[in-house]
């Protein structure tokens, strides 16, 4: 399946923090939205059992025939697996909580850390020509979250303004290290995006503070607002940009994603 002498495809970015509700399948959805809405062709691999990327982006659970599941432990092909969004530019790989059993299922598997980076470089990807695959990953630092870290060029982190944001961040750091040492030395990460900020609270302030401080230009100069219009889109099963377009929430998605495109045209340039 694999043809290591490929020339290299899209560029893959894992979306990960093992903290739950820092807002990192809403970051997903509305950052992989958002690049799709500049032009750039996006796959979002739904890898966390609660499938909520899959339904905040319209993929209800009777179309999912074919999910992340399949691809990582039945070796399905992409093109089988692939569901195209009501958006142009966008396409996803979805979940169900069949993929909640694939931890135990996968640790008897010698390959184990290198099946999601094998799937996603299927010489039959090249059809749909994607310039960035993205990964929501699950809220915990399991055996799905290393596959997505090993498949991954790069990792970006959404970080909850709230008091215990950076402790937990110390844990994650020390597990890309390991996928480093380990399975995949060219990882890095992407940077580090502020999420539900309020500027009219002094703790948001403090952690933007502290964040920067500590991590200096991995943070992203854009920071996601708390906005109740991020709250409220997926439970019409569509991107903030889509539900309300002028709307802070989805303004500051757009303003992230060419932020990012800016850090990564001045990359090449370097």
């Amino acid at each position: 399946m694999h043809d290591p002498t490929r020339p290299s495809g899209p560029k893959i970015i894992a979306i990960a923090n093992q903290k739950g509700g820092v807002g990192k399948t809403t970051t997903a959805i509305n950052f992989a939205s958002a690049l799709a809405e500049i032009g750039q062709n996006v796959l979002l691999v739904d890898l966390d059992p609660q499938g909520n990327a899959s339904t905040g982006l319209g993929i209800m659970p009777e179309d999912r025939r074919a999910t992340t599941y399949d691809l990582l432990l039945d070796d399905f092909p992409l093109a089988d697996i692939i569901c195209r969004t009501e958006q142009k530019n966008l396409s996803i790989v979805p979940s169900t909580t069949d993929l909640s059993s694939a931890d135990i299922e996968l640790i008897a598997n010698e390959k184990r850390s290198f099946l999601l980076h094998d799937a996603l470089r299927q010489t039959d990807i090249d059809q749909f020509m994607f310039d960035y695959i993205l990964i929501d990953c699950p809220p915990s630092l399991n055996l799905l979250t290393v596959n997505a870290m090993v498949a991954a060029h790069s990792v970006l982190v959404p970080l909850q303004s709230e008091f215990f944001a950076l402790e937990g961040l110390s844990q994650l750091m020390l597990t890309i290290r390991e996928v480093r040492q380990t399975a995949n030395p060219n990882l890095r990460i992407e940077g580090v995006v502020l999420t539900m900020y309020d500027s009219r609270n002094n703790l948001s302030q403090q952690v933007e503070m502290d964040a920067r401080e500590n991590l200096g230009d991995l943070v992203f100069q854009t920071v996601i607002p708390r906005n109740v219009r991020v709250s409220e889109a997926p439970s019409y099963a569509v991107p903030v940009l889509a539900y309300d377009t002028n709307s802070k929430g989805a303004l500051a998605y757009r303003s992230l994603a060419r932020e990012f495109l800016g850090r990564r045209d001045a990359m090449t340039a370097a």
